[in-house]
């Protein structure tokens, strides 16, 4: 997969000397800056009821780590917690999703669900650079 530039979304269609459309606002302001490393967490199970489980704990507003703990079948001792981790790292799926999310705490986390050929991951992000 080729890296997204940086520099900004494709400006043809854009009338001269308007300002950006709406939906190249909104597009913007959904995406994160892009980073080099992540810092992770996930919870690794390999059944999906037990994934449901690990969920609706979340949703009930359990810590991130306290969850990962109870449930992952990877890093439970760690609270899930992978470390910082480079592009191309991770499993592909992983690596895209993590990407994506923006950081947040293990008290307030913000995750994402991705299935990989490991199981299913739910996984934070807890800092970017």
């Amino acid at each position: 997969m080729a890296p997204k530039s940086i520099s900004g979304g494709d400006r043809r269609g854009a009338a001269k000397g308007k300002g950006k459309g709406k939906a190249d606002t909104e597009e913007k302001a959904s995406k994160v800056k892009p980073a080099q490393q992540v810092n992770v967490r996930h919870i690794l199970c390999e059944k999906f009821s037990k994934k449901e489980e690990a969920l609706q704990k979340l949703n009930a507003g359990a810590k991130f780590d306290e969850v990962a703990k109870e449930y992952s079948e990877d890093k439970p001792r760690a609270g899930g917690a992978l470390g910082w981790k480079s592009r191309g790292d991770l499993d592909t799926k992983f690596e895209e999703a993590a990407f994506d999310l923006e950081s947040s705490t293990t008290a307030s986390p913000k995750y994402k669900e991705v299935k990989t050929e490991f199981g299913y991951h739910i996984l934070m992000v807890e800092g970017r650079k």
